[in-house]
């Protein structure tokens, strides 16, 4: 459809180059009054007139259908760019795991966003550019010709020549432009590494090198801009001259054309009006060449980060599953090993089978060994030779969709996206829509588009990917996975903070209300109720911010400067009451009795942090004092501004020095316009009243109608407790935990604290009732019973799944049904050793080493590339019985010596007697540490007491070890400790 209204412009701009020549030679140049035109008769001026009326409708509907052109070239390339963009992101959905540990996701952001924007531009003209511009220029060339043969062979003679040393320039840029991003890039990851390390280059005074650093790749930068610049406008010049010679050929040329009569004045200055349009096209041609020679370079960038090997097979991923098949049978590993991108093994030659339905566990002391395996049986990656089958099905060939339905994984460090805590737990059941609505103009847009056909407005939840058939029927279920994991009283006492609207949840508002006279008496019994600020429509509440006590209300929502200054109602009641200076000398009073506590510049205090106070509305209210002490009017802003401070102070935040004079103010005008000042805030606020629920307070406050003392210290936590238990005995453990479901999850999970991130992993993985349930670390904030329940626990309520835990260590394997220990990337059972055969090649000398080192308590916990390193250094050293491996006072910087088999006697020579022996030293003992890292000589002899055999670690390589992984120091202090007891 472009190309058809693109052809349609070539017609209409012919008309504007004729239509003025026309008018030039026979309207204005007839030598008669009257105008002979295809047989009729007209007069000049009316001839004139339909010729220049002919011209304008001509402009028009060419600018017209320009504007449509141009029009559609944007909405191609807005079309392109979408799906160009909706692919990426796709692909980045199909990555294999271990291409993230090497790929900086802002780097994939910012191709995604920034980096392809220009190239929808390039989008839109790659189809009409072209024919469009190169039409325009044919148009013209031939007007050009029909008016001379002459003409038309001066306009194009130099386009050849243009069309030849243009490109080449241009080459020459774009390699620029490519050192140029390169350059950029480095830039960018000095200035992050900068900022990360600016404390480190403050301490350690590297600020002025660091400095030298960037100014030195800002100087490459310039000298590259400035080669560029050099170049771009030596282009822009050579283009500009050749382009102007040709009017040099016109003026000349045509000149001496008229001049003999052979050209008509009219045709010359058509011409040179048609050539002045022939630039523009030539100009766009030569300007989209250069910008789809820029783009290519982007394009095989973008694209060369976005096809990483490994990727998951798109027929496994996009196509319709069809029925998901199940996975309850045994797994199966034959053969399987593992290695990353630089050939190191990872896992290695792991033949098992975990029987269906089983408990297993499997401890893992690395990080890297449990996460590798996790991801083998999540497909996260792949192995590099062997197959991995559950239930008879190989898991390379299975659809991703078989995969996220039937196997579970949670760790203690879930993946949380932005939302609310059920967002999350849900998303295994939210696979694809279940009842797409209608249609909409959108939806077919994004259909253009080449977008996903989901519609985001659809039913997503399906309770039947549960095993359940309706949402309440899941709620039940999640909360008997909560019960089961035992994480369900943690999260309800925190449940009884959460805020809640009684208009979404009428049910436990309800139940909070009648529960008030028991939650009371409950507390008069445990005598806790003096630790609890109950609400008194005749007293003031220490607990309540001011403007709280005055409308005896509780706000909805945080009330702010901005909120207020939109209060106008509010505003002009305080001053019809005449109430507006009081609570503005409120205000001040309280601000200046906050100044002479923290001062100007204590802001940053604890204490200050913990009234809830914004810094900038502390600022702000501060400036002002004096402007109101002075009485100089303060305009809407102003007085808000100062207002804002009463609805966030109260007087058990400031302590005894909460004047008593504030607190008889408040009653005196609560009791005599209270009510009115609620009305005018209705909006904002919901009162006070003993039989009704409270929007804006907790589930705790709720219960109690009250806040608990922030003084109450640990006897607030028995008041909680007591409250807890009432409710707990009303059964409403359901309705309370529901609100866990509310929890705002901020973007990437952050600061969300592990007792409720833990819980959702968990949740997450087992809502879907999985047929293979893998847990890694689950519950580690928890207490040692929560973590040693929840297998047994999850056993119960899922009886057909194959549930594999893996963890450091374990406190009781009793419960489970098979146990396997994995060290090396190798796992074993209890009765079965990893094979240790020594061998001569290197990269079996090299696995030797690695099992060696990795089976010592001190180095345990390294991940494989530490290891490898260490390993690496490492040297075998072996000595006979009574050999001496280094003496008293010898340098320390040999190394340190790892026992590996054998026994070494550690001596404190003595001149007059026998050697002191001080203690023996058997496998897997490291000797001769505290010397590498007090770089001090050797305090005692070592000798060798049965043949040894050792791993020789070099100084360079332990301490590199001990300075980058904080739990090698802390085991090293821990060994120190020991020395200096003993």
């Amino acid at each position: 459809m472009l190309l058809v209204v693109t052809l349609t412009l070539f017609p209409l701009l012919y008309l504007t180059l004729e239509l003025p020549k026309r008018i030039i030679n026979d309207a204005i140049g007839a030598g008669a009054d009257q105008v002979t035109v295809y047989g009729y008769q007209m007069g000049q001026i009316t001839f004139l007139m339909v010729l220049c009326g002919l011209f304008l409708l001509a402009v028009f509907a060419h600018g017209i259908m320009k504007m449509r052109i141009n029009t559609m070239k944007g909405v191609l390339a807005e079309r392109l760019l979408r799906r160009f963009r909706y692919t990426l992101i796709a692909r980045i959905l199909r990555f294999p795991a271990p291409y993230f540990e090497r790929t900086s996701q802002g780097e994939l952001v910012s191709m995604v966003t920034s980096e392809s924007e220009p190239m929808g531009g390039l989008m839109g003209d790659a189809v009409a550019q072209p024919v469009l511009q190169a039409g325009q220029m044919l148009t013209i060339l031939g007007f050009l010709f029909f008016q001379s043969f002459a003409f038309g062979i001066a306009a194009c003679a130099l386009i050849p020549l243009q069309a030849w040393i243009i490109p080449k320039m241009q080459k020459q840029i774009n390699q620029l432009n490519k050192k140029r991003v390169v350059q950029i890039r480095a830039l960018a990851a000095e200035i992050g590494e900068g900022a990360a390390g600016a404390s480190a280059l403050r301490t350690n005074g590297g600020w002025r090198y660091r400095m030298a650093m960037i100014s030195d790749r800002l100087g490459r930068l310039y000298a590259i801009r400035f080669e560029i610049f050099q170049k771009k406008f030596f282009m822009k010049f050579t283009n500009n001259f050749i382009t102007q010679l040709t009017p040099f050929f016109f003026f000349s040329l045509g000149g001496y054309l008229a001049i003999k009569g052979e050209i008509t004045v009219g045709a010359l200055v058509a011409a040179l009006a048609a050539y002045k349009d022939l630039s523009s096209p030539w100009k766009e041609l030569l300007a989209y060449y250069n910008q789809s020679q820029d783009m290519s370079l982007r394009w095989d960038t973008i694209t060369e980060r976005f096809a990483p090997t490994g990727m998951i097979d798109t027929t496994l991923f996009d196509t319709d599953p069809g029925e998901i098949p199940a996975l309850i049978g045994d797994i199966t590993l034959s053969g399987i090993s593992v290695r990353d991108e630089e050939g190191n093994s990872v896992l290695e030659d792991l033949n098992v089978a975990f029987p269906a339905a089983s408990t297993i566990a499997i401890t893992a002391p690395s990080d890297e060994d449990r996460r590798a395996l996790a991801e083998l049986l999540t497909r996260e990656v792949m192995p590099s030779s062997g197959t991995l089958s559950i239930a008879g099905q190989d898991i390379t060939k299975m659809h991703q969709a078989t995969i996220a339905t039937r196997i579970g994984h949670a760790t203690s460090r879930p993946v949380m996206f932005m939302g609310s805590f059920g967002d999350n737990v849900m998303m295994p059941l939210k696979f694809q829509p279940i009842d797409p609505p209608a249609a909409t103009d959108g939806h077919q847009e994004t259909l253009r588009a080449g977008n996903s056909s989901d519609m985001l407005e659809a039913e997503w939840l399906n309770p039947q990917g549960a095993g359940v058939d309706d949402p309440a029927q899941l709620s039940d279920w999640w909360l008997q996975l909560i019960t089961g994991m035992g994480s369900g009283d943690a999260l309800f006492r925190r449940g009884l903070d959460q805020k809640f609207d009684p208009n979404t949840h009428p049910e436990l508002a309800a139940r909070l209300v009648d529960l008030r006279p028991r939650v009371t008496a409950a507390l008069d019994a445990a005598g806790l109720s003096q630790h609890a600020w109950r609400f008194n429509p005749s007293e003031y509440n220490p607990a309540l911010p001011v403007a709280d006590n005055l409308l005896y209300a509780t706000p909805r929502t945080p009330i702010t400067a901005d909120v207020l200054a939109t209060q106008t109602d509010f505003m002009d009641l305080l001053a019809s009451l005449n109430l507006e200076d009081d609570l503005l000398q409120l205000a001040v009073d309280t601000v200046d009795m906050l100044r002479q506590i923290f001062g100007s510049d204590g802001t940053d205090h604890p204490l200050f942090r913990k009234l809830g106070f914004e810094v900038t509305a502390y600022e702000d209210a501060s400036a002002l004092i004096t402007k109101f002490r002075d009485a100089k009017t303060l305009d809407t802003r102003e007085k808000a501004q100062l207002l804002a401070v009463p609805f966030v102070i109260s007087a058990e935040k400031i302590g005894p020095a909460f004047p008593d004079e504030i607190v008889a103010r408040v009653l005196d005008m609560r009791r005599e316009h209270g009510p009115a000042l609620q009305a005018s805030m209705k909006d904002l606020f919901t009162p006070l009243v003993d039989d009704q629920p409270v929007a804006g307070l907790s589930v705790m406050e709720n219960a109690l109608f009250g806040k608990v003392s922030d003084g109450s210290g640990s006897r607030g936590d028995d008041l909680r407790r007591t409250v807890a238990d009432v409710l707990q005995d009303a059964d409403l453990n359901g309705l309370v935990l529901a609100l866990i479901f509310d929890l705002p999850i901020p973007r990437g999970g952050a600061n969300v604290p592990a007792m409720f991130a833990e819980p959702l992993a968990v949740s997450r993985a087992t809502i879907k009732r999985p047929h293979v349930l893998i847990l890694d670390s689950v519950l580690s904030s928890y207490d040692a019973q929560a973590q040693s329940n929840i297998h047994a626990n999850l056993r119960a309520v899922l009886p057909e799944t194959t549930i594999i835990c893996l963890a450091p260590s374990f406190a009781d394997i009793t419960s489970f049904d098979l146990h396997f220990e994995m060290k090396q990337g190798r796992l074993s059972t209890d009765d079965a050793q990893i094979d240790d055969a020594a061998d001569s090649t290197v990269s079996a000398d090299l696995a030797r080493k690695l099992r060696a080192i990795e089976q010592t308590d001190l180095f345990s916990g390294l991940d494989r590339k530490q290891l490898r390193l260490l390993a690496f250094g490492a040297r075998w050293y072996s000595a006979e019985p009574g050999d001496y491996v280094f003496h008293k006072n010898d340098d320390p910087t040999d190394g340190a010596y790892l026992v590996i088999q054998g026994e070494a006697d550690l001596l404190l020579p003595k001149k007059d007697g026998d050697d002191t022996l001080i203690a023996t030293s058997g496998p897997g003992k490291l000797i001769g540490e505290l010397g590498l890292i007090r770089n001090e000589p050797r305090a005692l002899d070592m000798r060798a007491k049965t043949d040894l055999t050792c791993l020789r670690i070099g100084a360079e390589e332990f301490l590199a070890v001990v300075e980058n992984d904080a739990s090698t120091a802390y085991k090293l202090l821990q060994v120190v400790a020991g020395y200096v007891s003993n």
